[in-house]
């Protein structure tokens, strides 16, 4: 079990009276009332942003080929020559005169694209399709948690955390290129997640010492013999479903330690060796797909947009110099992360290229929360820190004092190295409202949320509160976003 259910104070007994309708009513009609009410929040902001590459991309696809058609004359839909975040073919073959480019971004969001593409053509409403998918996302969300053996408003807390309380929100309402590639790695990394918790009941346990030498030597004389014995069907599905989530967002391969400590198997031997060849499958595939589209393993289209982006704007402080993945970008992006808060009475607007527009001067008291002339404070779009709009993960810090869990392990191993390889490199994902590259790892983060809610009691005044804050910034967030235009 995640933990034991510890009595609360007077404040959490209150509390627990309010949930304990939630108790009485069917899983499937919670599920479907989060679903519901994330469809009607992630569309109701409303949008205008019209990045549609993987709509080219989709249109590609089904045509048969992997180059889009570039630079097509036009306003958005029918024309594309505004698109900057492509890798021109002419740097394929070297010949100026080539049209045409390929996209730098992994191809999964486009696959699923693709149905819709088929029907509408370049008319598809991308932000429609990352709505849904993200309303079915809450969903999966909310049956993955159901995989774990905690109480049912730990998990309706850690649910609505995900869904209106994360950066998730602000993509899912969004829809624009980067953003939909989040929410379409989110739904397959889910479904993975999801799987290893249920062929898992006991993930809350310690983790397993490592094997002797002499077991090692015995454990690898028993595998020759019968290969197939390390094989867990669960595990692999639930690494192919992973591997295949890392054909939309690449950094979330890093999250692999996860899926040797959780899943099917029984022991780490076999949970790694199962998740890693289904894991594999899927990757492989895209290795090959960049190899023959571009000539190269690794899609060069990423250092191509990395050394535009560092020359075309000196502001952001990347230096074109160092890797696009560098540990020297490391003190800038923490700051970002940890420390980053939103502009408190401007007297001026600064976007990220350095344009600057002006304010009023006047007193706090003559402001407004949503005065786009006028305001008392407004996110920056570089980015601002995950705690800052994301309080609820403070959680996470309980959870860690479970011990040796497996599942605490996994989850906190898998964040820190998707934090890590995100943290170095060289952009932040701006335009954005908080940290967006929080998405990469936000699945394997809640389950630690939901530990360390159940440690505290079901759901405590201190977790209902920290949910609550995270909401209410978020809401905040997703207003200022679509009235700033980004």
């Amino acid at each position: 079990m995640l933990g034991s259910v510890a009595e609360g104070a007077a404040g959490s007994r209150r509390l627990d009276v309010l949930f304990d309708w939630l108790d009485r009513l069917p899983a499937l009609a919670v599920g479907a009332g989060l679903v519901a009410l994330a469809l009607a929040a992630y569309w109701l902001p409303g949008s205008d942003r019209y990045y549609n590459h993987f709509v080219w991309q989709a249109m590609a696809f089904l045509d048969g080929r992997a180059a889009i058609e570039w630079p097509v004359a036009g306003g958005f839909p029918r024309g594309n020559s505004w698109m900057q975040d492509v890798y021109p073919l002419r740097e394929v073959t070297g010949d100026p005169s080539t049209t045409g480019a390929l996209l730098p971004f992994p191809p999964l969001p486009a696959i699923l694209l693709m149905p819709f593409v088929a029907i509408w053509g370049l008319a598809t409403d991308i932000r429609a399709v990352s709505v849904g998918l993200g309303a079915i996302d809450v969903g999966l969300a909310w049956w993955a948690l159901g995989r774990l053996a905690i109480p049912r408003r730990v998990r309706l807390a850690t649910t609505v955390f995900f869904a209106f309380g994360t950066v998730f929100w602000y993509a899912a309402q969004l829809g624009t290129t980067w953003f939909f590639a989040h929410v379409a790695a989110i739904a397959v990394l889910l479904l993975a997640v999801g799987t290893a918790f249920g062929a898992d009941p006991g993930a809350d346990d310690e983790v397993e010492d490592a094997p002797n030498v002499k077991g090692a030597v015995r454990s690898l004389a028993d595998t020759l013999r019968h290969p197939f014995q390390l094989i867990d069907r669960r595990q692999l599905l639930a690494g192919m479903l992973f591997g295949i989530a890392a054909t939309a967002r690449l950094t979330v391969v890093f999250g692999a330690p996860f899926f040797m400590l959780v899943g099917g198997g029984g022991t780490w031997a076999r949970r790694s060796v199962s998740a890693g060849i289904g894991a594999a499958i899927p990757v492989t595939l895209l290795l090959i797909y960049n190899l023959t589209t571009t000539g190269h393993v690794f899609n060069p289209g990423y250092d191509y947009q990395y050394q535009k982006e560092a020359n075309g704007y000196p502001s952001l402080g990347y230096n074109p110099d160092w890797a696009i993945e560098d540990a020297r970008y490391l003190p800038q992006n923490l700051a970002i992360f940890l420390l980053g808060t939103p502009a408190v009475l401007p007297d001026e607007t600064q976007n990220s290229v350095g344009d600057r527009s002006p304010l009023c001067t006047a007193p706090a008291a003559q402001r407004g929360l949503f005065d786009e002339d006028c305001p008392l404070l407004i996110p920056r779009d570089v980015g601002m820190s995950i705690i800052l709009t994301s309080p609820a993960f403070l959680l996470v810090i309980p959870a860690l004092r479970r011990g040796r869990s497996r599942l605490v392990a996994g989850g906190f191993l898998a964040v820190m190295a998707i934090a890590l390889v995100n943290l170095m490199h060289f952009s932040q994902g701006w335009v954005q409202f908080g940290y967006r590259f929080s998405n990469d790892f936000v699945v394997f983060a809640l389950p630690l949320v939901a530990a360390g809610m159940t440690r505290r009691g079901r759901v405590g005044w201190l977790g209902f509160g920290l949910v609550a804050a995270s909401v209410v910034i978020n809401l905040w967030g997703v207003i200022w976003g679509n009235i700033l235009g980004w």
